[in-house]
């Protein structure tokens, strides 16, 4: 009689499995507690509650939450979706952004570092997603070098996932979400750039996984190049700064005052061609009053129609050229003295390269400057050109932090790549959604967009050669 068919493995190899299988699992639950803060920073934000406090707590009976209550994903299964004291219902969009988040993790967690290079299924060869930076850098299932980048790109990715999904609620972006990730990546591509450069400068690079290019993303190698960052930076804090003290005027200042008017008259010719026995309406239903972390920006369909989105108001303001001409005095500070500083250092024809500090530090700049420049230039024309505003300013503040994490390459082509991702929207929308289908603002594009560029870069960039631009965007 034959025995069963067993599967051994040596033990190193055991180890080794345990040791990815712990990690991934690290990996996911640090998602998924990073998607519960999400969900708090979605529902907070918009309506002007601190983060900090006060503590967690159900809306309707407003008991304080246990840390049974708040643990991601397995609070919601365990309470079967309704509050432990009064019974009220729990949205299922908090396990699933919670859920959502830590797949997200874990995936490119997977995809970088622990999947095989030569890894292929249904004929498609994953292991080429893999950047250069993270290949033969695992040791004991965790990176050994290039973690820090790792956290810097995990930050983005959760950042990205707050901003869809607010933007796509509430038509605006909260500028402490792209601010953070902003200073993240302001912070931590320059210093772990210092801490290589200490380790031993270019001779080490290879150790750190950064054999070519010299970095994460593109770095520029001229002191001509360092220097118009520079300049451009100093311009934009001087166009603060003259902000600051009035010299330059805030654009759309008025525009609160002239939506409450436009939102009176709406009201007032909507309720005069009502006749007066159906003009009294029905109360606004709690729709999910019990979530613990309700979803105050849920309106009711009625009142869409006769006031409405927010999308559909902010194109309505009639001044929108105007006001991009303060928004052109804002940038040219930052135009004139970022082109002045390159073409100066440039005559002066320096044969030493900076450091690889300054490289990667001119990089970041450079990415913010770019990356949120070329969405403010489309802003500022598209606006002129048709008299309504193109993008709103969270769109800028976003590219321009996505620039500061992936280098003003990736913004560029996420950016524009943001367009494909509106038009697979809209065809979706209308084959499995007809006529409930809803326009996204441009947000949620822009940051699908960036982690799609961020996860599929090298075929990104195979298709780029394919059109004759791969130089440019490396």
């Amino acid at each position: 009689m034959s025995s069963p068919l067993t599967v051994t493995l040596p033990n190193y190899e055991l180890y080794a499995l345990i040791g990815k299988a712990m990690w991934a699992c690290f990996v996911f639950v640090f998602g998924s507690c990073v998607g519960s803060l999400v969900n708090v920073l979605v529902y907070r934000l918009p309506i002007g509650i601190s983060v900090l406090t006060p503590p967690s707590r159900c809306p309707m009976c407003e008991t304080r939450l246990t840390w049974r209550e708040n643990i991601p994903i397995f609070g919601w299964l365990l309470l079967r979706g309704r509050c432990r004291f009064c019974k009220s219902r729990i949205s299922p969009e908090y396990p699933i952004v919670e859920l959502i988040a830590g797949l997200l993790f874990v995936g490119v967690f997977y995809l970088w570092y622990l999947m095989p290079a030569d890894a292929a299924w249904l004929g498609v060869h994953w292991g080429e997603l893999r950047p250069h930076w993270t290949i033969d850098d695992i040791r004991d299932a965790w990176p050994r070098h290039s973690w820090p980048i790792f956290v810097i790109m995990l930050m983005l990715i959760g950042s990205l996932l707050a901003m869809t999904i607010v933007d796509a609620k509430t038509y605006t972006i909260p500028l402490v979400l792209p601010w953070f990730v902003t200073i993240v990546g302001f912070v931590g591509h320059p210093l772990f750039a210092l801490w290589v450069q200490e380790r031993g400068g270019r001779m080490q690079l290879g150790k750190f996984g950064l054999h070519h290019p010299p970095w994460v993303f593109s770095i520029p190698e001229t002191w001509a190049t360092v220097a118009g960052a520079g300049g451009g930076m100093v311009g934009l804090i001087i166009a603060m700064l003259l902000m600051r003290f009035n010299l330059i005027r805030r654009s759309f200042t008025d525009y609160d005052e002239w939506e409450t008017k436009a939102r009176a008259d709406l009201a007032a010719s909507a309720s005069a061609a009502v006749p007066p026995s159906d003009a009294v309406s029905s109360p606004a239903t709690a729709g999910d009053a019990g979530a613990f972390a309700n979803d105050t920006q849920k309106n009711n369909d009625d009142a869409q129609k006769s006031e409405g989105t927010p999308a559909e108001m902010w194109i309505q303001y009639p001044h929108a050229r105007r006001e991009m001409l303060k928004e052109l005095a804002f940038v040219s500070p930052c135009v004139v003295l970022g082109y002045g500083a390159w073409i100066l250092v440039q005559q002066q024809k320096l044969v030493t390269a900076p450091s690889l500090f300054f490289q990667v530090l001119a990089a970041v700049v450079l990415g913010y400057l770019i990356g949120g420049g070329i969405v403010w230039l489309v802003r500022i024309f598209g606006s002129l050109a048709f008299g309504k505003e193109a993008m709103g300013l969270g769109d800028v503040h976003l590219m321009a932090a996505v620039g500061a994490c992936l280098g003003w390459q990736h913004a560029v082509i996420a950016f524009f790549g943001a367009a494909f991702v509106g038009i697979a929207w809209e065809i979706f929308g209308r084959i499995f959604m007809g006529s409930k289908s809803r326009a996204l603002p441009y947000g949620p594009h822009l940051a699908i967009s960036t982690f799609l560029v961020l996860v599929f870069k090298p075929w990104v960039e195979l298709g780029l050669d394919l059109l004759g631009l791969g130089m440019i965007f490396r």
